[in-house]
């Protein structure tokens, strides 16, 4: 077989696509009510908090690390189709994303991608495992939060360690962002900030629940849950109303049973305990969400919901993109608006951006392959500038 060693294209996935823009969306809608992070400086809830927090928070960056999972499939396995070992490739290009990352996060230390990148190297020993059920069953185990579990334990027993305030509750780095200059914020970012959104990423658990959901993509690609959406129609809505009763139900239970937990030895094992509880709702309302719209999907809902496909296909310069227009907009060292918008302004802000890139993406790919960042992350993966970017005009 003669091995292809340039850059290969392939059919997308419209679906996915699309359930990466919702991710997105949802990143960004959270984002924007948090003023890119300067709200906790003074946290003052709102109606719009609230409901913002309870549709995304847990669920957007969850979904991202779910299609991580899932993009790392297809990708190894249209190589393996080709008669390709991409495995040291792929281990590049994730190097690449995490210095796109961290270069980001110097503006913003709340980029994901220094997480994702690092973690996505795992998919790489994992994917030697060929039985689909040890990778679920690796999966629940990560999402029943064991981490957690044993930090409430220990801090109901009184251990001193897991009775230490985790170090993101009290954060001297975000005073710079509100007051300090543009060198000031890479200054703190370039270690201080984040190290604060590393230690948060592991204190509450998320790191173990990001493996988990790496996993599930990755099973879910094995067995084309998103190929032939005709396919798994009685399964998705089994799980669907278990996800369902899951969520709701946990989520009912969760303040009597954080009563429950003892104080007296651990102040902090209630906090803990909520923390993997939390975590636990979150990833079964994000199961929720994408069950329904993939049932969405097949029904009346392309068209609509399919407008959201251009952003999951270049969701990297999107996302970068949002930060450079919006953390000049909230920072001390641009327009200083965090403290002058409420939040439900912000929203509409948000609202009305995430709009514009929509159309922004849509007009992008009638004349171009990728996203200009996405593209320059496929030349700098294979080495070569030999990627076609334009499109080719219709004869």
């Amino acid at each position: 077989m003669t091995q292809q060693k340039g850059p290969q294209f392939f059919e997308r996935l419209d679906v996915v696509d699309a359930l990466r823009g919702f991710a997105l969306m949802g990143l960004f809608l959270i984002h924007a009510i948090e003023f890119f992070e300067l709200y906790w400086l003074t946290t003052e809830p709102s109606p719009i908090h609230d409901w913002v927090f309870d549709l995304f928070a847990g669920k957007a960056f969850a979904l991202f690390a779910l299609c991580f999972g899932l993009s790392f499939h297809i990708i190894m396995d249209r190589a393996a189709t080709r008669g390709i070992d991409f495995t040291k490739r792929f281990a590049w290009r994730l190097t690449v994303l995490f210095a796109l990352g961290y270069l980001h996060g110097l503006i913003y230390r709340g980029d994901i991608l220094t997480i994702l990148a690092p973690l996505g190297l795992l998919l790489l020993i994992f994917n030697r495992i060929r039985s689909n059920k040890a990778l679920l069953g690796i999966a629940a185990f990560c999402f029943l939060q064991p981490q957690m579990v044993l930090l409430t334990i220990a801090a109901i027993q009184g251990a001193p360690w897991a009775n230490e305030p985790p170090a993101f509750w009290s954060d001297p780095t975000i005073q710079v962002f509100a007051t300090g200059s543009f060198l000031d914020v890479i200054a703190v970012n370039l270690v201080d900030g984040n190290a604060q959104k590393v230690g948060f990423y592991w204190a509450t658990g998320r790191v173990i629940q990001i493996i988990g959901l790496f996993l599930v993509g990755l099973v879910l690609g094995r067995i084309g849950f998103f190929r032939d959406l005709g396919r798994f129609v009685t399964q998705r809505r089994i799980a669907l109303v278990v996800f369902a009763v899951l969520a709701v139900g946990m989520n009912q239970i969760q303040p009597a049973l954080t009563e429950a937990i003892p104080e007296t030895n651990g102040p902090l094992a209630r906090a803990w305990f909520g923390m993997g509880w939390s975590n636990i709702i979150d990833i079964s309302f994000m199961a929720v969400q994408v069950l329904i719209f993939v049932e969405l999907w097949r029904g009346f809902g392309e068209k609509i919901l399919g407008t959201l496909a251009p952003a999951g296909r270049m969701t990297l310069t999107l996302y970068i993109g949002q930060s450079l227009v919006f953390v000049p907009l909230y920072y001390g060292f641009g327009f200083g608006l965090w403290d002058d918008l409420t939040q439900a302004q912000a929203f509409l802000l948000g609202v009305v951006a995430f709009a514009i890139q929509l159309v922004i993406a849509r007009l992008w790919f009638v004349h171009f392959r990728y996203g200009p960042l996405e593209w320059l992350w496929r030349v700098l993966t294979y080495t070569t500038t030999n990627v076609p970017f334009r499109r080719k005009p219709a004869t």
